[in-house]
């Protein structure tokens, strides 16, 4: 029995309903033009035969696996945006025939400099999404396991802040960031777990603090007396901890939380980083640039520093104080030992006493950005 069109009166849209090889079927077209739906159910006819007669390895589409990869768990915003250039470029293409001249191909069609692009941003941009999708579809049969050619990608060098560079950094805050610095300095949080930390989640009488993983676990913080003592000077202690400045007509209010970036932060404090990082007198560049319409060159402060880098620079100095990679492991909450051996050389051993001093009592400087 072939498929046939059908509606019903509760439906704008046109269906099609029949028997393929013994499978019932009773699906949308998606659409309430009898041409377009005519052609839908020659093509679907066409697909179920073709699965009858071959496996759903023979039908199943980039596209078909690429929804059903975004609909198997949460993916960040960044992820998504990955796939959706994916789909478009491989749009119906069958699973099983993508390999890696395909990937080559979808470097050239998807990424602005094409094969040309860094290594770093052939692997995040289309390797690494396309990759997860096919072992998702290998997982559920398919397709088998992708295999591509190997991707060599250099070290990225590690950056990390002396204690005196991070002293100067946090007095060249804005107020309301310098609580925020001392705190990712004092416990190595990354800035997406303290910029979702609420209030109800920190016990200052146990100087605790519970920060949740975007996984949905969650992993205790025991914090410094040098980080307790910023915290303490925060106020309201209710909702989120650190919570950003909007300035209004003649006055500065304080806002309920940075915004929700699907945990791909760094943005929310951008300006406020980069002003810091200037006055502290660390390395960057000047972007200048004449806006569109305008006539006067504009400039920006692109600071070598990233805010991930304090994480950098607490794993440092924390292997610098314990000597112990287990420890900073655990700590810091990596899931692979290799992953922290990278900080074993970077701290010097001089500077021991002065970090086990900023941690007990925070950096040289007051809430308002003087020396003591």
């Amino acid at each position: 029995m072939s498929l046939k069109l059908v509606t019903f009166a509760h439906a704008k849209n046109i269906f099609i309903r029949g028997t393929v090889g013994g499978k019932r079927i009773l699906e949308s077209t998606g659409t309430a033009n009898r041409k377009f739906a005519e052609e839908y159910r020659r093509k679907r006819e066409a697909e179920l035969w073709q699965e009858q007669l071959y496996g759903t390895r023979s039908v199943i589409t980039f596209a078909d696996a690429a929804t059903a990869y975004i609909k198997d768990a949460p993916r960040s915003p960044a992820t998504s945006r990955y796939v959706d250039r994916l789909v478009e470029h491989f749009g119906d293409t069958r699973l099983t025939s993508i390999n890696n001249a395909s990937l080559r191909a979808a470097y050239a069609s998807i990424l602005r400099d094409g094969e040309s692009a860094s290594p770093a941003t052939k692997k995040r941009s289309v390797r690494t999404p396309l990759q997860a999708i096919l072992e998702f579809g290998a997982v559920q049969g398919w397709c088998d396991r992708p295999a591509f050619s190997a991707l060599s990608v250099g070290q990225s060098i590690t950056r990390f802040l002396l204690p005196e560079q991070a002293t100067d950094l946090v007095a060249c805050a804005a107020p309301h960031l310098r609580p925020l610095f001392v705190f990712l300095l004092g416990t190595g949080c990354r800035l997406s777990e303290a910029l979702d930390l609420e209030w109800a989640d920190v016990n200052l009488y146990a100087a605790r603090a519970v920060v949740w993983q975007k996984q949905g676990r969650q992993r205790h913080l025991d914090l410094s007396p040098g980080v307790m003592k910023w915290l303490q000077i925060i106020e309201p202690k209710e909702g989120h901890v650190f919570r950003p400045m909007i300035k209004t007509r003649g006055t500065t209010l304080i806002g309920e939380r940075y915004h929700d970036a699907g945990r791909q932060y760094g943005g929310q404090i951008k300006n406020g980083w980069a002003g810091a990082c200037r006055r502290a007198g660390l390395p960057g560049r000047v972007h200048e640039w004449v806006p569109t319409g305008a006539t006067k060159t504009k400039q920006r402060f692109i600071p070598e520093f990233t805010p991930h880098d304090l994480r950098h620079t607490w794993a440092s100095w924390h292997y610098c104080v314990h000597k112990d990679f287990l420890r900073l492991k655990a700590d810091g909450d990596w899931s692979n030992i290799n992953t922290v051996t990278v900080y074993a050389k970077l701290m010097p051993p001089v500077y021991r006493e002065e970090i086990i001093k900023w941690w007990g009592v925070g950096p040289d400087t007051l809430p308002d950005g003087k020396n003591q």
